[in-house]
């Protein structure tokens, strides 16, 4: 996977250009996660699959951990046109 794409993704996390969908917001409830647990996912994770398949733009498929440094979690989201990168869905990794 480009280094360039996690770059831009981590940069997105860390300046807080980022937002996340209703969806990913449910989907961090049903799996008692909170934001830094899913900031902290992306930060340590890396790209491990791109979808291409939607209209709107290419979906990355980060897996990393959560604040604990051990719950495996997986991030999906994309770039929207503004330059924001859209948290779509969340999900813990069992």
């Amino acid at each position: 996977m480009s280094q360039q794409i996690i770059a831009k993704i981590w940069y997105a996390i860390k300046t807080g250009d980022y937002d996340m969908t209703h969806h990913a917001f449910e989907k961090m409830a049903d799996d008692k996660l909170g934001v830094f647990d899913i900031e902290t996912a992306v930060l340590s994770g890396q790209v491990v699959k791109i979808e291409k398949d939607d209209p709107r733009g290419s979906k990355y498929v980060i897996n990393g951990v959560g604040t604990d440094q051990t719950a495996p979690i997986g991030v999906v989201g994309r770039f929207k046109e503004t330059g924001i990168f859209l948290i779509i869905t969340v999900y813990q990794i069992k």
